[in-house]
């Protein structure tokens, strides 16, 4: 055999190689990003990836994070338990990106009920008349303060969100019709097709809700979630390396300062092998700082929520993070909301000609603030303190100081492209 037979098939091998590990990179990215695929539509090429990796996928999942992952035909789910699941950071997100209401909530988890007793298709209308027997049905409900009446125009936008939701992640597929209309006058009506596999593994617990006893709410939840690790050395460290490697997986950042002390040693022991192991996997680049570490998404292709950097929303909330982070910078602590939302009326006034209409209404300051704080905090640069109304700008809102201007540039550069969002 010659030697330059040898380098032909070494180059081979090598190929071969990064092609299986971009594949499997963009498979676990596709399942991060949206945990329920289907086999067919705009995910068709990415669940392919999946059924071809599945076994790779499966092992990896379940030895790193303890998530699992579910392939069928039609459909494949990724079962992910979030390291936090009281985390109130990371709400669903409706068509104008604004988070769901208590009421949208419960509209969904009830708009699934009334789903999986129809047949493979189903009128608008009756969906809402299903919802609203259930709400008649179940006064427990309207005690906590949550109504529904098809009579008011917020109630159907409500459930118009709802039905967007479902037809985002696969569940249903609109064949006639628009609810959009729905929201002027109930008498309009659309037909939907039922993805009754996709349906049947929307429901993502350990433990079904029907086999639990208690009725206290955080206890049902808890025990549906519930995950047994041995009361033993290495179970307690298995306990805390899932819980790290989901919180990379999902987010940008983990800050020391937020940990236990035990969970902090650990990190600082098992850092280099954990951060090794995302780099390899996910394609994410792994920085260390004195803070905390922080999974950087180059490539944008695993971050679901950004720094907005256009529009009216994006200038606001990029301001902001520069007004915070130089204060974090000079030395002062928490803010108030109320400093903020003067700070955003100061914007008003300077910036008002460029921004859209609305902002120059009155309460615009107030609502605009509340995004972007909203924003900052999912990407994990801020804390938010409701019951003091405090802001605490964490370390990696730096990220966002302006930096300086370039040569020909005729504005100042934003350097938040160095720092990507949530991932997951």
């Amino acid at each position: 055999m010659t030697t330059g037979h040898l380098t032909t098939t070494t180059g081979v091998v090598y190929r071969l190689s990064e092609q299986l590990r971009d594949e499997r990179r963009r498979a676990i990215v596709a399942l991060m990003r949206r945990p329920l695929l289907l086999a067919n539509g705009s995910t068709a090429e990415v669940y392919a990836l999946v059924r071809k990796h599945n076994a790779w996928l499966k092992d990896w999942f379940a030895r790193h994070a303890g998530w699992a992952l579910q392939l069928q035909s039609e459909v494949a789910r990724l079962r992910k338990t979030p390291a936090n699941i009281n985390d109130v950071t990371r709400p669903l997100l409706d068509s104008k990106e604004q988070p769901f209401t208590r009421r949208r909530y419960v509209l969904l988890c009830l708009t699934v009920a009334v789903l999986e007793r129809s047949e493979r298709q189903t009128v608008l209308r009756q969906l809402a008349d299903g919802i609203a027997a259930e709400f008649a049905s179940n006064p427990e409900i309207t005690a906590h303060g949550i109504l529904f009446d098809l009579t008011l125009r917020d109630h159907r936008r409500d459930l118009v969100e709802v039905i967007k939701c479902l037809i985002q992640i696969g569940i249903l597929r609109r064949l006639d019709g628009d609810e959009q209309q729905f929201i002027s006058t109930e008498s309009h009506d659309a037909l939907y097709a039922i993805n009754t596999a996709a349906l049947a593994v929307m429901l993502n617990v350990r433990r079904g809700p029907s086999t639990i006893t208690t009725e206290l709410s955080e206890a049902r939840i808890q025990a549906m979630l519930d995950e047994f690790f041995p009361d033993t050395e290495d179970g307690r460290n298995r306990r805390v390396r899932v819980r790290f490697f989901r919180r990379l997986l999902d987010d940008p950042v983990i800050y020391y300062s937020q940990l236990e002390e035990n969970e902090r040693q650990y990190l600082l022991t098992q850092r280099p092998s954990i951060v090794r192991e995302l780099e390899s996997a996910t394609g994410l680049i792994g920085e260390s700082r004195r803070e905390g570490i922080a999974m950087i998404d180059l490539d944008e292709i695993a971050t679901d929520v950004k720094m907005p950097e256009e529009g009216t929303d994006g200038h606001v909330t990029l301001l902001i993070a520069e007004h915070l982070a130089g204060r974090l910078r000079a030395g002062f602590g928490p803010n108030s909301i109320k400093d903020i939302e003067q700070f955003t009326q100061l914007l008003i006034g300077e910036h008002c000609m460029h921004w859209r209409k609305d902002a120059r209404e009155p309460g615009a300051a107030q609502l605009l603030t509340s995004q972007a704080l909203s924003r900052l905090q999912m990407l994990r640069l801020i804390d938010v303190d409701n019951e003091r109304q405090m802001i605490i700008p964490l370390p990696a809102i730096g990220r966002y100081a302006i930096g300086e201007v370039r040569a020909g540039a005729a504005e100042r550069r934003s350097r938040s492209e160095i720092w990507k969002g949530r991932h997951g």
